[in-house]
């Protein structure tokens, strides 16, 4: 059972209670609070973190010339607060700002598992890379179709029109392909691939019959004016926020949708302990909070709760909010609770350098590469793993920061160095993660975080179907360079441990049987009806695809299933 809380007097006598609560606002919890205000609740969102204030927050705009360690950061503030955030390619010395202090929010690794984390208003919504991608009933069926895991409660036509739903709302750019297995989406005007990948896209179609097809990245990035929200203009470091709302993310576009309606409390500095439950009715009638500021403990009661915190904080609150009838955890009976976690392996593809187009260049930072959907295991089964991998990458000319590892000195060292470099084509591996029950998360039964609440302690690993599928992620897109007429190719291979992908998922997964897992097919916990996971949490396999499009559709999808029932009283 998890640490007793004690709420004091003035947290009791400021009892608050509303038609819902939302844990989080980042990605789920933002579309969380937009659904259930525009259906008519009163909604509370809580969120661990400070206001973000994109006027004063977001710094997309300025130069590393402008920063005072030149964009590099203060690396001793980084290793001493940071340390674990900072491996993150947007922890920099602008964006660390939107990355937790780890020293504050500190976990325990059985075995190396890097934890990137947000805590403001937003979430991790700030920082995303903004890729997203349908599953189909490639991805649905799978665990099904080979006696991996358990079977999805859905099937693709069950989230179809929720995909549609929400990029209407979001806006994706880019190209209608037809592929069964990645489905197209409802896309804004495409970005357009550069000289050298659409060079590489003929050529691959030529070499593989279309069998392997190269197409811009989409991403939750308006090309054209939207709902109040202004076209991309190419400014490049989208990481560190977006002030005219070109990106998807909840403080650009779902927040300001709930605010709208009159219906929202938003609170900032609300550390979520653990869901109130009452054994009498088997309902969760609230949350406990601690103040990030004061530290003092405070209820909020409502109808039905939403759990939107991110995959492992939503669990993490599930386990802190033990009782004596759930002793193992609220909405546990199952037992799978905090098992079956999962990320993206990245890091395994190659590089290879084109000659021509020396008169060629391209205009701004297009914050997007190409992405070359799955080709394994789609019509034909491997001999050596299951699933698949895409890639993600781009085309580009060497810059003169090129100069830091070239030799040279004097003017025509200068000179030579202020001219774009030769093309360049990357190939950058992402695989699929299979469920596993000994890749879990538990409660420490010592460390606690900043605000005395227990932390989790996380055994993650890849196993033996992920680390067959390496090699050939490498092998494959040194073939395909070579097939696109590349010289000096040569493979990548990074070591990066699960967490890095930041697509951590699994730990409260859906199923169709309360005996082996938390959630039914829409995000209710079996348990506790009026008790709703919406995040990473709820995934029953990983696919290969960013996960973060299939949040939201589930997240609307989940919240129009938890107004029509609350409606009916229901819950």
């Amino acid at each position: 059972m998890s640490r007793s809380l004690t709420i004091s007097a003035a947290g009791r006598a400021r009892r608050q209670t509303h038609d819902a609560i939302v844990v989080g606002s980042g990605m789920t919890g933002g579309w969380a609070a937009k659904e259930l205000t525009e259906k008519g609740l009163d909604t509370l969102v809580l969120e661990a973190g400070p206001e973000v204030v994109p006027e004063r927050d977001f710094s997309e705009h300025v130069p590393p010339w402008q920063m005072p360690y030149r964009g590099l950061g203060d690396r001793a503030a980084l290793e001493r607060e940071q340390a674990i955030q900072s491996t993150c390619y947007a922890c920099d010395e602008l964006g660390r700002s939107f990355f937790v202090n780890d020293l504050e929010n500190p976990y325990v690794q059985e075995k190396p598992f890097l934890w990137i984390r947000g805590r403001q208003v937003g979430g991790k919504s700030i920082m995303w890379a903004r890729h997203s991608y349908r599953l189909s009933d490639l991805d649905f069926e799978a665990n099904a179709r080979e006696g991996v895991g358990i079977d999805w409660p859905i099937r693709y036509a069950d989230l179809e029109p929720w995909y549609d739903y929400v990029e209407a709302f979001a806006g994706i750019s880019g190209m209608a392909e037809g592929l069964a297995h990645l489905p197209d989406s409802r896309f804004f005007p495409p970005m357009p691939l550069n000289c050298v990948e659409l060079h590489t896209r003929e050529r691959l179609m030529q070499a593989f019959g279309g069998g392997r097809v190269l197409t811009i990245g989409r991403q939750a990035i308006i090309t054209r004016d939207h709902n109040g929200r202004r076209a991309c203009h190419y400014c490049g470091p989208c990481e560190r926020g977006c002030i005219t709302r070109s990106y998807f993310s909840s403080v650009n576009a779902t927040l300001p949708a709930a605010r709208e309606t009159g219906r929202l409390t938003l609170r900032p500095g609300s550390v979520v302990h653990s869901v109130i439950h009452d054994p009498a009715t088997g309902r969760a009638t609230g949350v406990r909070v601690i103040d990030r500021e004061t530290q003092e403990a405070i209820e909020f009661f409502g109808r039905i709760v939403i759990l939107g915190a991110s995959a492992l904080e939503s669990t993490r609150i599930l386990l802190n909010s033990a009782t004596a009838e759930a002793p193992d955890g609220l909405a546990n009976s199952s037992g799978a609770l905090g098992h079956y976690l999962m990320d993206h392996h990245m890091g395994n593809g190659a590089v290879g350098r084109f000659d021509g187009w020396e008169n060629e260049f391209y205009s701004g930072r297009r914050p997007t590469g190409f992405y070359l959907a799955r080709f394994r295991n789609v019509d034909e089964r491997h001999p050596d793993y299951l699933r698949g991998f895409a890639y993600q990458g781009s085309a580009y000319r060497a810059g003169w920061n090129r100069g830091v590892a070239e030799p040279g000195f004097g003017a025509e060292y200068k000179e030579r160095i202020s001219r774009p470099g030769p093309w360049e084509l990357s190939f950058y591996g992402f695989g699929e993660m299979l469920p596993r029950y000994e890749n879990q998360v538990s409660l420490d039964p010592e460390a606690v975080d900043a605000w005395g609440i227990p932390v989790l302690r996380i055994d993650c690993e890849w196993g033996d179907n992920e680390r067959a599928m390496m090699p050939d992620m490498r092998s494959s897109a040194a073939e395909m360079l070579v097939a696109a007429g590349a010289r000096d190719v040569r493979v990548t291979q990074e070591d990066n441990p699960p967490g890095l992908t930041i697509h951590e998922m699994g730990t409260a997964r859906m199923g169709r049987d309360p005996a082996t897992s938390v959630l039914n097919g829409n995000n209710q916990c079996w348990d506790v009806p009026n008790l709703f996971v919406v995040d990473g949490a709820c995934m029953t396999s990983s696919a290969n695809q960013n996960p973060s499009l299939t949040y939201m559709a589930l997240t609307a999808r989940a919240c129009d299933y938890a107004v029509e029932r609350l409606r009916r009283n229901e819950l």
